[in-house]
C-alpha cells in the first residue's frame, strides 16, 4: 500500500497527515527488524514479506512453485531495464539475435514492461519501459538500485554490441585430415619390419618339405 492508501483508510475528518503515517511506518519496520516478517518499502508502497533467508522454507509450504523464464527472455528484460526506453530492433542489435514476440508478450502480460511511447522513426516502432510490478518482483524500489552494469555477466549492455562474428573467424581452422589406415606414416606402419621379415621366412622354411634343422 502507498501513505496515500492508508491514509485513505482513515475517516475524512480523522486522516493523519502524510508525514505522521511515513513516520509511523518507520516505528513499525524497526518494532520487526527482528522478526520472521518485515515491512519492505518498494515502489508500489509498503508491504510485508517474509525474510529472504526464510522464504526457502515458506515455499515449502505451498504447491505452487515459481516460474521459470529463460535467458533470453531475462537478457531482454535486462537490456530494457538499463536501456530504457528501447524499441524492440534495439533490443536485437545489443543481443545479436531477434527477440521473439512471445518473449515480449510474455514480458506485458507478467506487468514487467509496459509500452510509453513510440520512436519517431520509419515503422514508428514501441518504446518499451520496465514498470512498477518490475521493481516490486525483484524487490526494487527504484531503478538505482539495480547493480552496476560491471556486474551483469556475459552481457555488455554498456556498449553497443556487434553482431556474432561468422563462424569461420571463431574457428580454428581445421587441417585436412588423412582417413585411418591411409597416408605415408600408416603405409610405414603396415610395412613389416626386418625382424618380422627374417621370422616369417624362418617359419615357412620349418611348414615345407625341407627337413628341419636345428639353428645355432
Amino acid at each position: 500500500m502507498t501513505v496515500k492508501q492508508i491514509q485513505e483508510t482513515f475517516p475524512e475528518l480523522e486522516q493523519p497527515d502524510t508525514l505522521a503515517i511515513q513516520i509511523a511506518l518507520e516505528e513499525i519496520a524497526r518494532d520487526y527488524a527482528d522478526r520472521p516478517v518485515g515491512l519492505k518499502h518498494l515502489a508500489s508502497g509498503y508491504r510485508f514479506q517474509v525474510r529472504e533467508g526464510l522464504a526457502h522454507w515458506v515455499g515449502r509450504l505451498f504447491e505452487e512453485r515459481p516460474a521459470r523464464y529463460s535467458r533470453a527472455l531475462l537478457e531482454t528484460l535486462a537490456i530494457i531495464a538499463y536501456r530504457q526506453p528501447v524499441t524492440r530492433g534495439e533490443i536485437e542489435d545489443i543481443r545479436g539475435v531477434s527477440v521473439s514476440t512471445s518473449i515480449v508478450q510474455t514480458l506485458l502480460e507478467r506487468e514487467w514492461v509496459k509500452v510509453v511511447g513510440h520512436k519517431e522513426v520509419p515503422g514508428r516502432p514501441a518504446l518499451y519501459c520496465t514498470t512498477k510490478q518490475f521493481l516490486d518482483y525483484f524487490n526494487l524500489t527504484s531503478l538505482s538500485e539495480l547493480p552496476p552494469l560491471e556486474e551483469i555477466v556475459d552481457m555488455d549492455l554498456g556498449s553497443s554490441a556487434q553482431p556474432p562474428a561468422p563462424q569461420e573467424s571463431r574457428e580454428r581452422p581445421q587441417t585436412q585430415q588423412t582417413p585411418v589406415g591411409e597416408g605415408p606414416t600408416a603405409q610405414a606402419q603396415n610395412q613389416p619390419s626386418e625382424a618380422e621379415s627374417d621370422e616369417a621366412r624362418l617359419d615357412e622354411t620349418r611348414s615345407g618339405d625341407t627337413p628341419e634343422r636345428t639353428l645355432h
